[in-house]
C-alpha cells in the first residue's frame, strides 16, 4: 500500500479505558501481539478495542474491558468521559497487517473508570486474550511503555484525567 492509499483510509472508530485503582495507579497489559506486528515487544497499554455498528461508546468501553480484563461493570465506576475523540495513525507498514488494511489508524473515545474490586478479580486469561501479563502503574509510566505512535494520545487522556488519579 502506498502512503497515499493508507491517508485515504478511515480511522477505526475504538474505544479506551484508564482503570485506575484507590491508589490511582493504571491497569497497563503487556500486548500478546506486538511481536507479530513488529512493534515493540514490550508494549504495554490500557484496555482498548473496536466500537461495534449501532454500539454505544459507554458501553463498548464496558465490554471491552470485560472482554480483556475479565472485569465487569459492577466493579467500575465511570468517572469521567474524555470530550474529544482522539485519533492517530498507524506506521505506514503495520497498515496491511492489521484490520485486513481497512483502517489507516483508530479514532478513540477513552473513559476514565474507577476499579472497585480486588485484583484476584482481574482475568486476563479470557476467550481472545489481549495481554501475556499486568500490574498497576504510574500514569506517567504508562506513556513510556506505550509504543511510540500512541504516545501523544496518552499524554492527552493522562492530562483530561490526570486531577482525578
Amino acid at each position: 500500500m502506498s502512503p497515499e492509499e493508507i491517508e485515504k483510509l478511515p480511522y477505526r472508530p475504538c474505544v479506551g479505558v484508564m482503570l485506575v485503582n484507590a491508589a490511582g495507579e493504571v491497569f497497563a497489559g503487556q500486548r500478546i501481539d506486538a511481536p507479530k506486528l513488529g512493534t515493540d515487544a514490550t508494549a504495554w497499554q490500557m484496555p482498548q478495542g473496536g466500537v461495534d455498528p449501532g454500539e454505544d461508546a459507554r458501553d463498548a468501553a464496558l465490554r471491552e474491558l470485560w472482554e480483556e480484563t475479565g472485569v465487569t461493570a459492577d466493579l467500575v465506576e465511570i468517572e469521567a468521559e474524555h470530550p474529544d475523540w482522539l485519533a492517530y495513525n498507524l506506521p505506514h507498514d503495520i497498515v496491511p497487517k492489521i484490520w485486513k488494511g481497512r483502517f489507516r489508524g483508530q479514532e478513540q473515545k477513552w473513559f476514565l473508570m474507577r476499579f472497585k474490586g480486588s485484583d484476584d478479580q482481574v482475568n486476563i486469561e479470557t476467550d481472545h486474550p489481549e495481554f501475556s501479563q499486568w500490574r498497576w502503574i504510574d500514569a506517567d509510566e504508562i506513556i513510556e511503555r506505550i509504543v511510540p505512535f500512541k504516545r501523544d494520545i496518552y499524554r492527552a487522556v493522562i492530562a483530561e484525567f490526570r486531577d482525578r488519579l
